[in-house]
């Protein structure tokens, strides 16, 4: 009996707990929905939620993380256009051509790039200080970025350039150049360069370049003719004023080099009329100079059309024999008649016909300054 009450006790109590904890329960989760609402906002928060509107699928793929980049105002288009390429900077800036007075054959060529502009005239009498003793012409020029044009640079040149081209030239009438010669001008610019504090130059390779340098100079050995014509007196001197009055009835100009020189249309010598004797025409001498020959003389190299002026050179000639009573002979005294000239015209033609295959032609820039004393 105690047992049954006992065992009914125990079980009331455990009954009791069970309420007393769903209770408890209960009134905790009331008071967490009544604390969820208190909180709760229908407005969005601006700074949590991605931009723009759309599907949640959309909203995820437009908060996607983007790289920055170091593209001008321009560069991002419309909203999903997505951002577009950036393009880099060019940091070096490409060399321009040759000036058109120079060749790489012919010339050795070193060029001088600065990151700012340089003073011309620095450059110009740094040159002065470092280049010396050389046997050939060197010529200097500067480019103009604005009319994106090379121009020679000499002791009146002005502005500021960032590219500047040193020019040895390989060739003239005394020989090519030597390695000394070489050496002396490719030093030199470098330390023209690091004087003006430009970059370091990229100077042609030695050996090559004395090696062209010797072929130019037996191809322009064996184009090198001057052809001439004498005039000798058969009755009595030729008188030094009358050859003046003559030279100037034929467009003959005198020049420093005391003789008279027919000119083309240009102002380029087709040919020269000289003393054929020792001694030069002096200007303002005739008067006191008597000869008993001159000469007439066609530098075939330097001439465009040597055809043209050996006719008309010849017609010179046989215009003054005519006046003053001598005679055309060569230079073996012999007389220069028809045959002899059609030959030297052939030999004119040959020699002219070979330069421009070589593409130096006769008479051209490049054949004046390789053929010049």
């Amino acid at each position: 009996m105690d047992s049954e009450l006992q065992i009914a006790l125990i079980g009331a109590g455990l009954g009791v707990v069970v309420l007393i904890v769903g209770y408890n329960k209960w009134q905790e989760r009331k008071h967490r929905n009544k604390a969820e609402k208190a909180f709760k906002s229908e407005h969005r928060d601006v700074l949590l939620e991605p931009r723009g509107g759309g599907s949640a699928d959309e909203r995820d793929e437009r908060s996607e993380r983007r790289e920055p980049g170091f593209g001008s105002i321009g560069d991002v288009g419309e909203a999903g256009d997505g951002p577009r390429p950036v393009r880099e900077a060019s940091i070096k800036r490409s060399a321009p051509e040759l000036p058109a007075l120079l060749d790489t054959r012919t010339d050795c060529v070193i060029r001088l790039e600065a990151i700012e502009p340089l003073d011309v005239q620095r450059v110009w009498q740094a040159q002065l200080e470092q280049i010396d003793g050389l046997s050939k012409p060197v010529r200097w020029f500067g480019f103009n970025d604005a009319e994106n044009v090379w121009f020679p640079i000499g002791s009146a040149s002005a502005g500021a350039c960032h590219w500047f081209c040193a020019a040895l030239q390989l060739v003239d009438r005394r020989g090519s150049i030597g390695e000394s010669d070489f050496m002396r001008f490719s030093g030199g610019v470098q330390r023209v360069a690091d004087l003006v504090m430009a970059l370091p130059p990229g100077v042609p390779a030695r050996g090559e370049t004395l090696h062209n340098a010797a072929e130019l100079d037996r191809f322009c050995a064996d184009v090198d003719v001057q052809i001439g014509v004498n005039i000798v007196a058969t009755e009595r001197p030729f008188e030094g004023l009358e050859i003046g009055q003559f030279a100037a009835r034929h467009d003959l100009t005198f020049a420093s080099d005391g003789s008279f020189h027919a000119l083309a249309d240009d102002g380029t010598p087709l040919f020269a009329l000289a003393n054929l004797e020792a001694g030069l025409f002096a200007d303002g001498e005739l008067s006191s100079i008597a000869t008993r020959g001159v000469t007439l003389v066609i530098d075939v190299p330097c001439v465009r059309d040597g055809v043209a002026a050996f006719d008309r050179m010849m017609e010179i000639a046989n215009g003054f024999a005519r006046q003053f009573g001598g005679t055309v002979v060569d230079d073996n005294r012999a007389p220069f008649g028809t045959e002899a000239a059609e030959l030297i015209r052939s030999q004119i033609r040959q020699f002219q016909d070979r330069m421009a295959e070589s593409a130096i032609p006769a008479g051209g820039p490049l054949a004046r300054r390789l053929f010049a004393l």
